[in-house]
């Protein structure tokens, strides 16, 4: 009997040690394949960048965009939206000649920067922009019709200067 009491012992002693030893290398393993993912995730999603103009990519986190002295014509592209913390945009002495409707959806910025640009029509979406304090439209053949417009729904402590 004395000898069937050890064998239990014994048993129950090497299936726990077992268990313990076995366990903890699986949670380690599971533990880290999901640390991993989770930083590949997180790298990921700081690292994304948005393609403003063909060939310029910002971080979808940038906060100021100044992409001025560039030479650049036409427009930014639309996907200019997806820079949702943008509070400065400036875009100063280029050919720009207009701007995408969806900089209205830029709802942080506070300053946007068009002078020296041949820009002719504004989009009366920059009238969204309720924390703008600064349109500066300086040297641009903006419509007088159109300002009026956005003039009308941004906060009346926004500076527009045209001269």
């Amino acid at each position: 009997m004395h000898l069937f009491g050890i064998l239990i012992l014994l048993a129950t002693v090497l299936g726990g040690t077992l268990f313990f030893w076995y366990e903890p290398v699986a949670t380690t393993t599971t533990t880290s394949n999901l640390q991993q993912k989770i930083k590949t995730y997180t790298s990921a999603q700081s690292t994304e960048q948005v393609e403003v103009y063909a060939g310029i990519s910002v971080p979808v986190t940038a906060t100021k965009l100044d992409i001025s002295n560039r030479q650049l014509t036409g427009s930014l592209k639309a996907e200019v939206r997806q820079l949702t913390a943008l509070t400065e945009l400036i875009l100063s002495n280029n050919e720009f000649t207009g701007l995408p409707a969806e900089i209205g959806q830029l709802t942080e910025l506070r300053i946007l920067n068009l002078s020296n640009n041949p820009i002719t029509g504004l989009p009366h979406e920059l009238g969204n922009l309720q924390k703008l304090t600064l349109l500066d439209l300086r040297n641009t053949q903006y419509s007088k019709a159109d300002l009026a417009i956005i003039a009308a729904q941004l906060p009346a402590a926004t500076h527009i200067l045209t001269e």
